[in-house]
């Protein structure tokens, strides 16, 4: 008597999957969200709409991510992931309006009371890894520094600068 074992071939849709069942529905989401950029990616490059640099810097921004994203998942041990920012040397003009220089950034090292530095990812290219910090944490960072805290929507009773228009009623 035999057995017949069907097993069907991988998918785009569950490659890969198997690693990401040890992390949570936050952190398996993300992952899944990169994978889907990585099949857009491969398909505009089969399509030759894009150039093979394009292609290659793409690819690797985008396992930069991955790799960061699984770093922070497994350190933290966390169904949580800030967001994240992937930019090689050229393209720190993207995120900051006077880019810092690479060399010297400090893992941990917060900038412009935006973005918290996590790391190099370093592949074919260097993709600098930065966590976008949410409002809450920009606040707090503001208390420590001696600053008045600003919450995205909230203003201080009394604040000057902030007026409601009045209705006008013609005699």
């Amino acid at each position: 008597m035999g057995v017949l074992l069907c097993v069907p071939p991988p998918t785009s849709a569950n490659q890969g999957g198997g690693e990401d069942d040890q992390f949570g529905p936050v952190v398996r989401a993300y992952l899944g969200y990169l994978r889907n950029e990585q099949e857009v990616v491969d398909d505009r490059v089969s399509r030759r709409e894009v150039s093979a640099a394009y292609y290659r810097r793409n690819s690797n921004r985008i396992r930069a991510l991955r790799q960061m994203a699984v770093r922070i998942a497994r350190e933290s041990r966390n169904d949580y992931l800030p967001e994240l920012e992937a930019v090689s040397r050229d393209e720190m003009g993207l995120l900051f309006e006077r880019p810092p220089r690479p060399e010297t950034l400090r893992e941990g090292e917060v900038l412009r009371r935006t973005f918290r530095f996590l790391g190099i990812v370093r592949l074919t290219e260097s993709f600098y890894v930065f966590a976008r910090l949410d409002p809450y944490e920009q606040s707090e960072l503001s208390e420590r520094e001696g600053h008045e805290p600003v919450l995205p929507g909230v203003q201080k009773a009394g604040t000057p600068g902030l007026t409601r228009a009045r209705r006008t009623t013609s005699p």
